[in-house]
């Protein structure tokens, strides 16, 4: 059972880029434990709300805290405390592709603690079989399939060992057997764990097999039309553009 403990409080957020609002006053909350998924149509926000959960980006108006800490007016020293607690898959996975999975893994290790090369090489080997990559630790991305990138990104996401891992797209450009098996290793490490997870994506398939709940933006409005059990949603909604996304209907 997942507690009601909020591990991150949006409120009131409103973004955008130049002077272009993409969302605005935007507000919910992610409880630890959860599988927490954004989504809606093509342009709606979704990987511009993720960019300001993770503080890559300042909102207009509204704050965002992790863990009570408003990373919205964190300074520089507090907001890598807070990095240190969360770990992201990138859409592409942004692993370097000039490094080995080793030294990709081990980067956060190394910028973020003072443990031995030993003690690292130990975290990292461990990680990588979490993600069932063991032996590929002197592999080059470009050595990799899609999926393996994936988790390969993943276990560079787990290196510090976080609370909250973010995940934008994790679907792009994967194939649906790939993405199955994806979705299990999200579901697996969620268990286990116990990880508070932030899912962006749009890929219905895993929507229904990983979310515990949902937000879905529309672009139209520039907030949120839609919360809860995705199932609830599909089954129960009175609301055409949510029965439309969920059961992939035309407009």
């Amino acid at each position: 059972m997942r507690d009601r403990t909020p591990m991150i409080v949006v409120e009131e957020l409103t973004a955008g880029y130049g002077e272009s609002i993409v969302f605005e006053k935007v507000s919910f909350q992610v409880f630890q434990g959860e599988i927490f998924v954004i989504l809606g149509g093509s342009g709606c926000g979704k990987s511009t709300l993720l960019k300001q959960m993770i503080g890559l980006h300042q909102p207009f108006s509204g704050r965002v805290l992790i863990h009570g800490m408003d990373i919205t007016a964190a300074d520089d020293k507090a907001l890598r405390n807070v990095r240190m607690g969360i770990g992201v898959l990138f859409q592409s996975s942004a692993l370097f592709g000039s490094m080995t999975l080793f030294d990709n893994v081990a980067l956060p290790l190394i910028e973020y603690t003072d443990l031995s090369m030993k003690t690292i090489e130990q975290i990292v080997k461990m990680k990588l079989a979490m993600v069932d990559l063991s032996g590929y630790e002197n592999h080059l991305p470009s050595e990799l399939s899609g999926g393996m990138k994936k988790r390969a990104g993943i276990a560079r996401a787990m290196a510090l060992d976080p609370a909250i891992l973010f995940f934008d797209e994790p679907a792009a450009g994967l194939d649906p057997i790939t993405l199955a098996e994806l979705d299990l290793l999200i579901k697996k490490i969620n268990v286990g764990m116990g990880t508070t997870m932030v899912v962006v994506t749009h890929e219905l398939q895993s929507i229904f097999n990983i979310g515990h709940r949902v937000i879905m933006i529309d672009k139209k409005t520039r907030g949120i039309i839609a919360e809860g059990d995705p199932k609830e949603l599909k089954e129960h909604s009175s609301d055409p553009r949510v029965i439309h996304f969920f059961n992939r209907l035309p407009g």
